[in-house]
């Protein structure tokens, strides 16, 4: 085969290995997008806010480990291909003349050992950075396992790098793989990448992800949020997925839903914080919706200044998939409103349902040198203000 054709196999077996927030209501973060036909493209929003054209791909669909949800995973059977490191370096160049790329994701399954398969990812980069002097945007997949002088070569070429953190604790992991070990090839691997990209480190200006593999597990959203909170405070992680299980991808004897068409779901949530007035999710559709309020609580954690401690869980340890995470908090303090808008702190602001970071801002900013007599003064849209309404007051 060409380059080409094996892009289309390995392009298409990367969407297993996610990293875009799938549940948001932006379409530049859909993992379905196809450019032009050219399958190995798709729409992408980087660590400094833009968006833009991505080649994203795996260098080897062959994979040494049994990871339960993993439809590529040893004892599958399919058509494995692989790329070499100066066979993609020189496809994306050629094809990065023809349009404006933004970069290079690249990821791969392990083929023979951990640091072999690194090797290959790192030989593309470097062959990038050196041969072609290419200045762009690199993401590079760090293997389970990898050892710390080659994390230490991949972020030395790499824009942002990744490990996946798969299940909150070493028991739930444990129901996915016999092959691989949580505190040697995951944990480990993922504190020693927070003390080189942290401030003090060798690569602080690293972007670093990573995702949680939901339902494959026995997890609870609170298991996964106290470990998510921590990765962002303890180890400073930039961002967090979360990719809702489907067992019609993976081992069917694991708990799981049928395998669905997630976009689907997606296109019917209006925004980030609201799902239709009456939503039953069944089926496929609830696990979607756990997905999408796991993205609604880390939203929180980034943006509105919201900690673990915020989150209301069910009795199960669950977030609610009626209702989001903000507007149940709100909900179960009701001691905290109404809010006055004329002397409320941003802080302050940001908890009421119905008002962002943005309108936050604008609401702070705005009062310095204006009159605010009525709450159609705040000039927020009207279906935010009707929101808000309840929880302000002049």
């Amino acid at each position: 085969m060409d380059t080409q054709e094996k892009l289309d196999i390995l392009a298409r077996d990367a969407q297993y290995d996610l990293s875009c927030a799938c549940s948001t209501n932006k379409p530049e973060e859909h993992r379905k997008r196809s450019v032009d036909g050219d399958r190995w493209l798709y729409p992408v929003t980087v660590a400094n806010g833009g968006s833009g054209i991505m080649l994203k791909t795996l260098m080897s669909n062959g994979c040494g480990n049994d990871c339960k949800y993993c439809p590529l995973r040893c004892q599958q059977d399919f058509r494995r291909v692989s790329l070499e490191p100066s066979e993609l370096a020189s496809f994306f160049i050629d094809f990065q003349r023809k349009r404006n790329l933004i970069g290079l994701f690249l990821s791969s399954g392990v083929v023979g050992n951990p640091d072999r398969t690194m090797d290959r990812l790192i030989g593309t980069a470097e062959i990038l950075r050196k041969r072609y002097r290419y200045r762009g945007y690199i993401h590079l997949k760090i293997i389970p396992g990898a050892s710390k002088a080659a994390m230490d070569k991949a972020m030395s070429y790499a824009s942002a790098v990744s490990l996946n953190i798969e299940t909150p604790g070493a028991s739930h992991f444990q129901k996915l793989t016999d092959r691989k070990r949580y505190e040697t090839d995951i944990m480990e691997p993922l504190r020693y990448i927070a003390s080189q990209t942290q401030r003090g480190g060798l690569f602080p200006r690293i972007h670093t992800s990573s995702q949680f593999i939901v339902g494959a597990s026995d997890e609870t959203d609170r298991e996964i949020l106290q470990y998510g909170w921590q990765m962002y405070r303890s180890l400073g992680f930039g961002r967090l997925y979360y990719s809702a299980y489907q067992n019609g991808l993976g081992d069917p004897s694991i708990p799981g839903e049928r395998q669905l068409e997630r976009e689907l779901i997606v296109e019917e949530q209006p925004t980030l914080f609201e799902l239709p007035p009456v939503y039953k999710p069944v089926g496929a559709q609830k696990l979607l919706v756990r997905e999408h309020r796991l993205y609604q609580a880390d939203w929180l954690f980034r943006q509105y200044r919201f900690r673990y401690d915020d989150m209301v869980f069910d009795s199960a340890g669950n977030l609610d998939l009626t209702k989001d995470p903000k507007q149940l908090w709100a909900e179960h303090h009701p001691e905290y409103f109404p809010v006055n808008v004329r002397r409320a702190s941003l802080n302050q602001l940001l908890r009421v349902p119905g008002i962002g970071p943005t309108f936050a801002r604008r609401i702070v900013d705005n009062r310095k040198g204006a009159v605010l007599s009525t709450l159609e003064d705040l000039r927020l849209p009207r279906s935010y203000l009707e929101k808000a309404a309840p929880y302000l007051e002049l």
